[in-house]
Order: C-alpha cells, then structure tokens, then sequence
C-alpha cells in the first residue's frame, strides 16, 4: 500500500481504535455497575462522570500507545499472537500513564475493577477487529483484489532492479502488466500499453541521463489523465530520506535526514510541555531548597547562564544551578591542559572550580533541572542531544558531527544513560547521538526517559 493510502488507513483504524476503546471502557463501567445489583453486594460503583477523567487518557493515547507498537503496520504479515503481544504492551503504558496521574497529580481511581474489565473487553474488541481486517485483507489479496495495474517504463536494468527490491506487501499490491523501453520504443507504444492494460499509474525507473524522454513520456500520461511516479534514486544519499513539496508553484524534491512534521512529533513537543510543567511544579521545594544551599555555601548567583547551540546551532541562554565558583570562565583556559575529552568539547576530572555543594549537585544532576524551563520554552526538548557552548561548536571541524545540531537538545540523551563523563572521545559521543537521531521514535524518547530514572539516582558516570 502507497504511503498516503497506508496513512489514512492508519489514521481510519487509529479512530475505530479509540471508539472501541472507548466501548470497552464504558461496557466495563456498565458490567460492574450490574454486578453489584445483580449479586447485591454492599460496594457500590461510582458514577461512570467520575471515570471521564480516565476516558480523556485512555481514547487520545490508546490508539498512539498501539501505534508506537507496530500496531498498523504490515497487517498481511501479523498473526494472533502478536497482535496480542502489542495489545497488551500498549495496555501496559496506558496503565502506567493512568497510575502517573493517580500519584502526582492526585486524580481520583474510582474503581480497580473497572479498570481489570476494561484491560480485557478492550483487548478482546481489538483482537476481534484486528482477526476481521486481516482476514478481509487476506482474502482480497488471495482474490487479486488488493492488487493495481501499474506499468513500469524506463531502462530494462532499471526496471529489473526495481521489481526485484518489491516487497512480500508491494508484490501483493502492484501487478507490473507491461514495461515500457523508454530508451528504444517510441511513445506511441507507451500509449498502446496504457489503453491495452487500463493500468491505474505508470512507474518510472530511468537514469537521469533519459530525463528528456522521460519528461515526454510523463506528458503523455498527464494527457491520459495516468499518474506517474518517478524513482528519484539517481540522486544517492546515505542518510537523508527523500519527500516532495511545494515551493509555491515549484515542485520540490526533498531530502530530509529528520523526522519532518507528523503526529508523533507532536506528541513529543506535548510530552516536552506536560513533564516541563509537572517537573517545575512538583519540585518546586527542590529548587527553593537547592537555592538557598547554594546561597549559603558559596558567594555568586544561584543560577548560570550560559550561550548554548540549539537546533541547527541557533544561540540559546541555557539556565543550570550554579556548581562553580563565579570565575570559572576565566579560569578555564589555565586547565586546557586537564582536558580528558578527545575533540572540541572540555571536560576535566575532578575539576577545581566545582565548589563542594556543587560537586553534590552535579553527581545527583540537580544543577540540570533549571533546563526544565528551556524545555518549556521550546528551546531544547525532554530528550536530545546535549547542547554545546557555542565556543566548542565553533571547533567542530567533521560535517558529520554537525549532524548532531540537526534536532533540538535535550536534558537527556543516549550519552548521559551511556556512562556520560566515562565516555571521553566525542566521536563515540557522536555516534550516540546519531544513532538517536536517525532511530528517533517518541517510543525510544520514552525509553530513555525511563532508563534516565535509575541513572540519575544512581550517579551513574556523574562528575
């Protein structure tokens, strides 16, 4: 299935998820409610108004739970089992999520039993649709009804390499009834084929040497009124994935090495506001206390400042507790040769400048937590990159570790639950943050947030 056609299904299912949900939650609600009048039983249920506020968790993020499990992906290749397994995995964070809220933000768990019907009418309602469209899919793929007519034109190595890279799904849904030499047939034959076939859109796979006749050839079924699609693999690239837009009137090829505009993104600056707000709330006695030590053990400012590199490099004011004396700055150059990080980043073991309670302050991580602000600014995200003072951003000499400046920062990342200041060659930092970059899921966000947790409680890898 093309890719906008697999998103509109994903997005149809993602809404029949949620009413099901939905269902199975108020069904729950219904079943308990009848119990205690069917058996008598003196515990009496609340009124399904006071479940509402689990209603509004469960029907947005049930559906963005099941899709962070590959929920919607690959429908022909999935059985029972594991479609029970993701169920029941994204059931698990919706719980988890319900029980964060229950604890820090003190909302009423009206009834537990409730909660248990729903984990299984909910998984039994998703199992059932699930077994129904994939058996509808199974069935129409078996009966060819899955599949469009497509031509393929271009150069025979070209198509040949074309069809060989089709997946199990592509082959189920592409049915190639002609090919067409662009580069030794006239174009009247490409009419022929597209009136013999009735085919619904022609694939190009040409060089870019045969742009001419390839322009021609799409001028002849844009007079059809045929889509055409043309392979854009003679521009290589590594890294970046290739997408179209629109410059005006301007059709643009795209390269993009970042995940562009969608959904999960979204989620991921919600998810930056939510635990930026809920952290600066609930340990609001934190910073008044830290404050206060710092106050007390050493003269200065509670607070430093320092310009950072944000997204693409753009200068940032990044707030952190105060951890060393108030010259530190000046002081930096006389312990260049200290430094135990290979590369243009500094860093130095048992550093002179940290002041006692500092020291404390960097191996719980506190003097981080004023970038919870920054977080909510949009200046840096919960998880990305560490930003780099723009000093040491001027030193980086590799393009490739540029790349890094292509996501906005964040307060935690692979490096810091990796051993953090154990790590001393900046490539091996890099290539973490690289390695998040070009993985990015706001499932692997929420991972390491989770596996950020016990770092941070341990010291882990902390100076």
């Amino acid at each position: 299935m093309f890719r906008q056609k697999q998103e509109i299904n994903n997005l149809l299912q993602q809404i029949l998820d949620a009413a099901l949900l939905l269902l199975a939650f108020w069904g729950a609600h219904t079943l308990r409610t009848a119990w205690t009048e069917w058996f008598n039983l003196e515990v009496q249920i609340p009124p399904f108004s006071r479940h509402l506020w689990m209603v509004l968790i469960i029907v947005p993020f049930g559906p963005l739970f099941l899709g962070m499990q590959g929920f919607y992906q690959h429908p022909l290749q999935k059985n029972p089992g594991r479609s029970l397994s993701q169920i029941l995995r994204a059931l698990v964070w919706l719980g988890l999520l319900v029980g964060v809220c229950v604890m820090f933000l003190r909302l009423e768990l009206p009834s537990r039993s409730v909660l248990i019907l729903f984990v299984l009418g909910g998984t039994l309602l998703l199992l059932a649709k699930d077994y129904f469209f994939r058996m509808r899919a199974s069935h129409l793929a078996a009966h060819g009804k899955l599949s469009e007519p497509v031509l393929l034109a271009g150069l025979p190595e070209d198509m040949e390499r074309l069809v060989a890279s089709f997946t199990v799904a592509q082959k189920l849904q592409l049915q190639v009834v002609g090919r067409f030499d662009i580069s030794a047939e006239p174009l009247s034959e490409l009419a022929e084929l597209l009136h013999r076939h009735s085919v619904t859109r022609v694939i190009f796979a040409a060089a870019h040497g045969q742009l001419d006749r390839v322009q021609a050839a799409i001028e002849a079924c844009e007079t059809e009124g045929v889509e055409a699609w043309m392979m854009a693999d003679f521009i290589r690239t590594a890294i970046a994935r290739p997408t179209f837009d629109m410059l005006g009137e301007h059709p643009m090829l795209v390269f993009r090495t970042t995940s562009d505009a969608s959904w999960e993104l979204l989620a991921k600056r919600v998810l930056d506001i939510v635990g930026s707000v809920a952290g600066l709330g609930l340990l609001s006695p934190v910073f008044l206390a830290v404050a206060i030590a710092i106050r007390v053990s050493s003269r200065g400012p509670v607070l430093f400042r320092q310009q950072r590199g944000g997204l693409h490099g753009r200068p940032f004011t990044m707030y952190k507790f105060r951890s060393m004396v108030v010259d530190a700055e000046m002081r930096k150059t006389a312990l260049v040769e200290l430094n135990k990080m290979e590369g243009p980043v500094f860093k130095v073991d048992s550093d002179p400048r940290v002041t006692r309670f500092g020291h404390w302050l960097r191996t719980t991580s506190l003097d981080e937590l004023p970038q919870l602000y920054n977080v909510l600014r949009g200046e840096m995200s919960l998880v990305g990159p560490r930003p780099l003072p723009l000093d040491e951003i001027a030193r980086i000499e590799s393009r490739a570790q540029r790349r890094r400046l292509s996501v906005p920062p964040g307060l935690t990342c692979l490096w810091q639950i990796s051993g953090r200041n154990e790590i001393t060659s900046f490539d091996e930092w890099v290539r973490l943050d690289l390695a998040y970059i070009d993985t990015w899921s706001l499932w692997l966000d929420i991972k390491i947030l989770l596996r950020t947790i016990p770092v941070v409680l341990s010291g882990l890898g902390a100076r």
